[in-house]
């Protein structure tokens, strides 16, 4: 059975735990639509990341002509 040779120090302990703590998430606001949104993230209400847009939201587009002749 494994057992330690020697007990490990509180030093050695907390330096092998300095990564374990928790983080606070960084919020930016959208200058256009005010929107909180996580920072280097698109905007989920109108598709803009960095001035540009990447995507369209699905409220502005239209509905496709397949769905109309179903």
């Amino acid at each position: 059975m494994a057992v330690p040779k020697k007990k490990i120090s509180k030093q050695k302990r907390d330096s092998r735990r300095a990564h374990d703590a928790l983080r606070r998430i960084d919020i930016a606001f959208d200058f256009k639509t005010g929107e909180a949104k996580l920072s280097h993230h698109m905007s989920l209400k109108d598709g803009f990341y960095k001035g540009r847009q990447v995507i369209i939201p699905t409220e502005a587009r239209e509905p496709s002509e397949e769905s109309q002749s179903a």
